[in-house]
């Protein structure tokens, strides 16, 4: 099963989803989208299955810290392009498998993928 997780190396949420994927010997490639940025196909294709408001992570620093300008009327193309530029603002960790999209991290979340 191909499996691709993406976010940030030093996230605490992306590590404790690393060493779940880990301990039940899950293979997966890692895209650290800090360091190797992020496409606009890739976060399209994450808004149209998941919707923005669970992609954009609304509670983060990054986002938070924006000028109330760049925060308010928040379409889905203003938002796209503010994660573009500063890809710490995507919800994370975002985990892709057949097709199938995770994002954020619970083990039960991914126990039921897995597991089986």
């Amino acid at each position: 099963m191909a499996v691709t997780i993406y976010g940030i190396k030093n996230c605490d949420t992306m590590k404790k989803a690393r060493r779940w994927l880990e301990e039940h010997n899950v293979a997966y490639e890692f895209h650290d989208y800090k360091a190797l940025g992020i496409d606009r196909a890739h976060l399209e294709a994450w808004i149209d299955e998941a919707g923005l408001d669970t992609v954009l992570n609304r509670a983060g620093t990054t986002f938070r810290k924006l000028p109330d300008a760049d925060r308010e009327n928040l379409t889905r193309e203003k938002a796209i392009a503010l994660m573009l530029d500063q890809p710490s603002m995507i919800k994370r960790p975002v985990l892709e498998t057949k097709g199938k999209l995770l994002i954020g991290f619970k083990p039960e979340m991914y126990s039921e993928k897995f597991e089986r």
